[in-house]
């Protein structure tokens, strides 16, 4: 058995190393031929058999490169297959003005909508003088947001610096009131006035005018005069009264009047005259149990009698 790691080779008695020369065949003319693997770019239809041939599939093809076939001094490659059913050559090349592949003969590409047909069929000039205008509107678009974003930055910056600076006045000013009151012995803390004091004074005033407009209007309640029915009958002018123009609480009125020549009607004894509430009394704070509602009478259930 031989070794794995042959370290010392055997040459026979009657060998001759300057028997050995390089051997030199023919030079290949013509385009560079390799067998390659590799994966159909675009789905294809065969036009001998119209077998349908979908992206992706694997062949073993042959690479031809042309040396005279460029674009832009971009080497262009054909690869050669055969077709799976009827095994007719087909053949497609790269296209480097698309960054593409390109249909040569043998199948037909699918259509494809998204592909820019006007784009592979206009010449190079025509491409490249898109290609410089393309770039000159980018660049335009890229200094115009160079422009917008060095003005907001502008602006942030100076509404820094101004919240900076009135920053450092406060702080300055502080330091000053500090000093005078350490100079004068008194203490300036309590006669600040900071805005968020003066909303709660504002509020605090505002909830006392409404507690006291509140106390007004319940006070105004209870100082209304309830009359009964005896006092309002005695109360009723005279015929007298009428004459002298005086009402039933002794104020006197002219006889022109509409009031003096009109009494008010009388009220009738039998009817009860209705004690005002008190609106004012403290509120209960007694439990009150609330009765349970019958919710299977909503869901159109309906409950058995009880026999007991």
């Amino acid at each position: 058995m031989s070794e794995r790691k042959v370290l010392s080779k055997y040459y026979p008695p009657d060998f001759d190393h300057r028997e050995i020369a390089r051997r030199r065949g023919p030079k290949q003319t013509g385009p560079k031929i390799q067998t390659v693997r590799l994966m159909a770019p675009f789905a294809m239809r065969c036009t001998r058999c119209g077998e349908f041939i979908y992206k992706g599939r694997k062949f073993n093809s042959r690479k031809e490169t042309p040396p005279n076939e460029k674009y832009l001094n971009i080497q262009i490659f054909f690869f050669h297959i055969r077709c799976t059913r009827c095994s007719s050559e087909i053949i497609f090349r790269t296209d480097p003005k698309t960054s593409d592949y390109a249909m040569v003969k043998g199948a037909v590409r699918n259509m494809e909508p998204w592909r820019n047909r006007q784009a592979e069929e206009e010449t190079t000039e025509e491409h490249l003088d898109r290609l410089e205008r393309e770039e000159a509107e980018a660049a335009g678009e890229e200094r115009d947001k160079n422009v917008m974003a060095e003005l907001e930055a502008k602006n942030e910056d100076a509404r820094r610096e101004m919240a900076a600076a009135d920053a450092l006045d406060e702080i300055r000013q502080r330091n000053a009131r500090i000093h005078r009151s350490e100079k004068e012995g008194t203490d300036y803390a309590d006669a600040i006035v900071r805005p968020e004091d003066e909303e709660r004074m504002r509020q605090e005033e505002e909830d006392a005018a409404a507690a006291r407009r509140a106390f007004a209007a319940a006070r105004a309640r209870d100082d209304v005069v309830t009359v009964d029915d005896d006092d309002y009958g005695e109360a009723l002018p005279t015929n007298g009264s009428l004459a002298t123009g005086t009402d039933r609480l002794g104020a006197t009125t002219s006889p022109e009047s509409d009031e003096a020549l009109m009494p008010p009607p009388p009220v009738p004894k039998n009817v009860p005259v209705e004690p005002v509430k008190d609106t004012t009394s403290a509120p209960s704070f007694k439990r009150v149990v609330k009765k349970k509602k019958d919710h299977s009478a909503l869901l159109g259930i309906k409950k058995k009698p009880a026999l007991v």
